[in-house]
């Protein structure tokens, strides 16, 4: 490496790591080590959709080293960070490798966040990779199996699915959820009782999509309802229990699968740095997307807490993005001796698709709001431009798109054949939380 090239290193293949690598590897003399655990980028708005065998996992998981193939300045590397040290400007590996770098752009993504609920960490199961995505799926191919074989276990709860979570995600879940046991698993599984399963989503608010404006909350609820979605807003979970969920209000609900949306934090790395965490564990950093007291040292997507005004931006995949690229459009204002610029966010707007034919989406800094076939059709064009701008191939969107729209059961029931259910067949307990901390790298 020549006196003046600069070396980065980027912690994270999400939608913040890939876009600032890739901004990087466009310039002369700057080098990019892209440190991922998993060493591949998953597009995470999409997972609840193979948990839900509308999607394969490999329609949105793209291998990092075929995305920067013809990249010469950015080197993937798969492997874990497991430190950072932001005055030595190093990083840590997991094999006890220490990488030195000019400037490290933390984009590690996030791990869930269990809020302390007594039995979440080990019974719940999360939905912040595709690993996770293909366990819930595989879950109710096997609760459907064995209510098949034995119609009684339904009493006991087999097929009753609990979402925690009345934010995007559990809105999304529940949705896809309620149209796959109630439209395609009932022609798979035809010795399974008409009307079994119900799926039942709980929320602490009061009501839906609370980012959203109240009328998108209401029209979310409807919708999950006419889909056979009971909900159970306004109470806490008490506890998460191997076959039951308990209400703080004392109702227990007995369940084998509870999918947990309920809230997510920053990825393990962001404690492990040494740098001051705010809200959900993320760093807090200033108005150029630099931690604090650390010029070389950036904070990016869901590991990070961006002002925005008076408060900070939503943890999107929108945000994530543009941040990287920003973040590193400064890295080389810095690396020129000019200085950082405060980060401007283009804002998209905010959305949820709750069903086929169903979406809410808020538009635009005035949040036009805009519900049904139109939002579905944005929805869609925010999902491929963000697919476009990290390199992946469009045609498995497209034709899922067709699919989804025109002809509704036929891919879901394909994927759910046992020659796709390629998890293994025993041992459906959530990954340990050890394992999950160790997940964030993986979405960025």
């Amino acid at each position: 490496m020549d006196a003046k090239d600069t070396s980065v290193a980027v912690i994270g293949g999400g939608f913040a790591g890939v876009a600032c690598a890739k901004r990087l590897a466009e310039q002369p003399g700057t080098h990019v080590e892209l440190f991922d655990r998993g060493g591949f980028h998953q597009f995470q708005p999409l997972l609840y959709q193979v948990a839900t065998a509308e999607l394969t996992f490999e329609d949105i998981r793209f291998d990092l080293a075929r995305i920067f193939h013809h990249s010469d300045g950015v080197r993937v590397r798969k492997a874990e960070v497991v430190g950072v040290d932001p005055d030595a400007m190093t990083v840590s590996l997991d094999g006890g490798e220490t990488v030195a770098a000019d400037y490290i752009v933390l984009a590690a993504g996030a791990r869930p966040n269990f809020f302390h609920t007594p039995g979440a960490d080990e019974h719940a199961f999360p939905l912040y990779s595709v690993e996770d995505a293909r366990h819930v799926r595989g879950r109710i191919v096997q609760l459907f199996e064995e209510a098949s074989a034995k119609p009684e276990l339904v009493d006991d709860g087999a097929l009753t699915f609990v979402v925690i979570g009345g934010g995007p995600t559990g809105v999304e879940t529940a949705g896809a959820l309620s149209e796959l046991v109630h439209d395609v698993l009932p022609h798979v599984y035809p010795d399974v009782p008409p009307g079994a399963a119900q799926i039942i989503l709980v929320d602490l608010g009061h009501s839906l999509l609370s980012a959203f404006s109240e009328d998108a909350g209401t029209y979310a609820a409807r919708q999950l309802q006419r889909r056979g979605v009971k909900l159970r807003l306004g109470v806490p979970v008490k506890e998460v229990g191997e076959e039951h969920v308990a209400l703080a209000d004392g109702t227990v609900i007995k369940t084998r699968l509870v999918v947990w949306g309920g809230g997510e934090q920053a990825a393990a790395i962001a404690g492990a740095a040494g740098l001051a965490q705010g809200r959900g564990g993320r760093i807090d950093v200033e108005p150029d997307l630099t931690v604090p007291g650390h010029p070389k040292v950036f904070a990016l997507g869901d590991v990070a807490n961006i002002p925005f005004g008076d408060e900070v931006l939503p943890q999107l995949g929108s945000v994530a993005q543009q941040a990287g690229r920003w973040a590193a459009e400064n890295i080389l204002l810095l690396s020129q001796g000019r200085a950082a610029r405060p980060f401007h966010y283009r804002d998209k707007g905010i959305m949820a698709m709750i069903g086929r034919k169903a979406a809410v989406a808020e538009m635009g800094a005035h949040r036009h709001e805009i519900h049904g076939r139109v939002a579905f059709a944005a929805w869609l064009g925010v999902h491929a431009e963000l697919l476009g701008n990290i390199g992946a191939e469009l045609k498995a969107f497209v034709a899922w798109a067709e699919e989804f729209y025109v002809r509704p059961h036929h891919r879901s029931a394909a994927l759910l054949e046992p020659s796709r259910i390629d998890m293994p067949r025993i041992d459906w307990a959530p990954q340990s939380q050890q394992s999950q901390q160790s997940q964030g790298q993986q979405k960025g």
